[in-house]
């Protein structure tokens, strides 16, 4: 199985944005993950459209935008015109069978994510919609925090679910992944890894996306 490193750059130098940018893509970044907060739907305000359309001309990579917002039925147009390649929104803030058509139909890869405290049951019906899962291993809201231990068998649990419907879908993880623990949701069956500190935090970006993969 193939492993996907998205930097995120909610953990990147703001000051330095497009360097930081084009650093991970040189060292190896398969794909770079926006964290869209509002301030509503989690405890933090982070990055908007006008942002997402400054990066899109400064890299080849696909933009993942995680839309941690209320409401995502308002605003995915406004990402996919700036330049996202992939939209996720939560399960906690929308009708994911009315959201993930609308973002297919914008010409983007529809994701569908799903918080710690909600069951992974909840996100079965709508697996089959989706062209990725994102399941968060932490409470969204700010980086740096520490990996859910209990989210490893939310992974597994999915993985068996869209194996044994005879689908590949990929699972996506958000939250605490370092080179130490990474190994945890790998092997539960995640193919795609959201890192932000393990990478933008240390000096060498080309040795911490090699320690991940």
């Amino acid at each position: 199985m193939k492993i996907e490193i998205a930097p995120s750059i909610l953990s990147a130098d703001f000051s330095r944005l497009g360097e930081e940018i084009a650093a991970v893509e040189r060292a190896g970044a398969d794909l770079i993950h926006i964290d869209v907060m509002d301030g509503h739907f989690v405890p933090n305000i982070t990055i908007g459209p006008p942002v997402v359309a400054s990066i899109r001309p400064i890299t080849k990579l696909p933009l993942d935008c995680h839309l941690m917002i209320e409401n995502p039925e308002k605003y995915i147009e406004a990402f996919a015109k700036s330049g996202a390649n992939w939209i996720s929104v939560h399960i906690e803030a929308c009708d994911l069978s009315k959201l993930l058509p609308a973002i297919k139909k914008l010409g983007c890869k529809a994701g569908a994510v799903i918080n710690p405290p909600t069951p992974i049951e909840k996100i079965y019906p709508y697996v089959e919609l989706a062209d990725f899962i994102l399941i968060m291993t932490v409470n969204p809201g700010f980086g740096g925090q520490g990996y859910i231990e209990s989210c490893t068998q939310k992974i597994s649990d999915l993985s068996r679910f869209i194996s044994n419907k005879g689908l590949k879908i990929p699972i996506e993880v958000d939250g605490g992944i370092k080179p130490d623990n990474v190994r945890k949701p790998v092997a539960a069956g995640a193919s795609i890894i959201v890192a932000g500190s393990a990478i933008f935090g240390t000096k060498d970006y080309i040795a911490a996306i090699k320690s991940l993969k």
